[in-house]
């Protein structure tokens, strides 16, 4: 066992996800990393699927599919039958694929099962006593997702997701030097959303993400924090006259994140335009906290042929733009 070499991978395991996050951001957030890079597993702040991002991330009150296991627990408790999604990021660091199956049932709830697995594209090579390559380390961080939500009355939801998360170190070849132990902990997210009884349809959502234990490193005395969020949102529809647009509907939401302990707040703005539930227009917007992350404009586009939906997102900032590839993201979901 090598712990400080296992320390090292950990440490470009969590700058990887730093610079992922920066990408998905703007480059000037990589001035403010300090307070991040004291943080472990900062890839379960990145994104995940294309309709959050095309919508800016606020996402606190948006319900009825499985990405809300990414967002706001309780956004799955609307779900009415089930659905399976595969969502996808590809950027100048590294490839995302999270995957996301979801039942409901009208008694006991709706269940989510998920996985996310950040691949760096990267690899580190491995030697022997005498300097000879032999094989090579592929660092990957993994989140398995246990999700369950349900219906309070007729206007509240509520919803808890468990998350075992996990830097893995796998090797290709011989890799003598690899430890032997992974480092894994465990973390909460736990969410509500509310109806509110006004003219137009207006839901808020607050979830708390990322709560859980440090992660440490077995034989070191040393161990990070994870990165944990709070999040407040609300969302507002309103269905547009039938004699300026037929059967469609404008979704507008805004979202303020911060560390826990507050101190920091992050506004998210987004707007989703609907056309015969068949065709979504999304646009939104982070704003810089001026500290540890920063933002800027995002587009999406969706579709919906039967009963498979496709959402298509560009992130229009960071890293992977300046560096001629901007950061896509691609979702297909099915439902039951």
């Amino acid at each position: 066992m090598r712990p400080r070499l296992f320390r090292r991978l950990l440490r470009l395991a969590s700058w990887g996800s730093v610079l992922l996050l920066g990408e998905a951001l703007v480059p000037r957030a990589l001035r403010a990393q300090r307070g991040l890079a004291d943080q472990a597993a900062l890839f379960l702040l990145l994104p995940v699927s294309a309709r959050a991002v095309g919508m800016g991330q606020a996402m606190m009150a948006a319900e009825g599919s499985g990405e809300g296991v990414w967002w706001n627990p309780s956004g799955i408790a609307s779900v009415k039958r089930g659905d399976a999604s595969l969502h996808h990021s590809q950027s100048v660091v590294g490839t995302s694929e999270a995957l996301t199956v979801t039942v409901a049932s009208s008694l006991l709830g709706v269940a989510a099962i998920s996985a996310n697995i950040l691949d760096f594209g990267g690899d580190i090579p491995a030697v022997d006593n005498q300097g000879n390559v032999v094989g090579k380390i592929l660092p990957r961080n993994i989140a398995l997702v246990g999700t369950y939500a349900t219906t309070i009355g007729s206007r509240i939801r509520g919803g808890v997701s468990y998350k075992l998360v996990q830097f893995r170190f796998d090797c290709e070849g011989l890799c003598p030097s690899l430890p032997t132990t992974q480092a894994s902990t465990s973390a909460l997210d736990v969410g509500t959303q509310i109806d509110l009884p006004t003219p137009i349809p207006v839901t808020v959502g607050v979830a708390i993400r990322n709560l859980g234990v440090r992660l440490q490193i077995n034989d070191s005395p040393q161990s990070d924090p994870l990165p944990t969020r709070l999040q407040v949102g609300a969302m507002a529809r309103y269905t547009i006259p039938t004699e300026y647009a037929a059967d469609a509907e404008l979704r507008l939401s805004a979202d303020v994140v911060d560390d826990v302990p507050v101190g920091r707040p992050l506004p998210r703005v987004g707007g989703e335009f609907v056309w015969e539930k068949r065709a979504f227009l999304r646009a939104g917007y982070l704003f810089s906290s001026g500290t540890s992350e920063s933002g800027g404009p995002t587009l999406g586009l969706g579709f919906v042929a039967r009963r498979l939906v496709i959402d298509f997102a560009r992130v229009f900032a960071g890293l992977s733009a300046d560096a001629g590839q901007a950061p896509t993201y691609l979702s297909l979901r099915v439902t039951f």
